[in-house]
């Protein structure tokens, strides 16, 4: 009678897809590294100086300068959106480019491009065409670009005086002109292409031009007497 004959070794089944089956890792994923969205944070993680001494120190002194029995009754600040206008923009977008980066050199965020909401046929201007730059400021940024221009940029203009008290529009916001970028010390001289101005508004929370200007002084706005 003849042997039965060996079975042949059975193969190894294939192994399963990696990660089939599997909980995946924390991490893992297109959305690692990915930053979370939301408003714009301040440029480095130190608090905002302006911020935490506005908490501590400003906000009882308003208070006991106002009359104030409430903490939430003080006056803050909401956004601070600086606009510079490029109106050889709408001939040569180098132009803007050069503008923006100016701006953005500045705030440490990217500004938008602004347009022409309607055409105006004296001034060669079409609907839709490219004529500034804008950025809001908001939070630990907004702070932070307060301080350095209270601290270091406007004491930087030729002849400084103050600025004008009467840049209040009656709804406790105020807006302010420079007729420099260069005075910020972010901005290089020598790359400069133009002189360019900007427009600077605050806006705030205050119901009046008087409590606006109390908050303002407070923070170190050095208004002209």
């Amino acid at each position: 009678m003849a042997k039965d004959t060996p079975k042949p070794a059975q193969k190894p089944q294939a192994a399963k897809s990696a990660g089939k089956g599997q909980p995946k890792k924390a991490g893992a994923g297109p959305q690692t590294g990915a930053p979370a969205k939301g408003r714009p944070k301040g440029a480095s993680e130190i608090p905002a100086r302006l911020k935490e001494s506005f908490h501590k120190t400003l906000l009882p002194a308003i208070m006991k300068a106002r009359g104030y029995t409430n903490p939430f009754q003080v006056p803050r600040l909401e956004k601070i959106v600086i606009n510079m206008g490029v109106g050889e923009g709408r001939e040569n977008a180098k132009v803007l480019d050069f503008a923006t980066a100016d701006l953005q050199a500045i705030t440490g965020q990217k500004p938008i491009v602004t347009r022409a909401k309607k055409s105006i046929a004296n001034f060669k201007l079409r609907e839709g065409v490219p004529i500034g730059a804008k950025v809001t400021l908001r939070g630990a940024r907004m702070y932070e670009f307060l301080d350095r221009l209270i601290s270091i940029a406007l004491p930087r203009v030729r002849d400084f005086k103050g600025v004008p008290p009467k840049g209040f529009d009656g709804r406790g916001n105020y807006a302010l002109g420079l007729r420099e970028q260069v005075i910020f010390p972010e901005i290089v001289y020598d790359k400069v292409d133009k002189i360019r101005g900007m427009d600077i508004n605050i806006v705030t929370t205050a119901r009046t031009d008087e409590d606006a200007k109390v908050l303002l002084t407070h923070l170190g706005m050095p208004f002209r007497e």
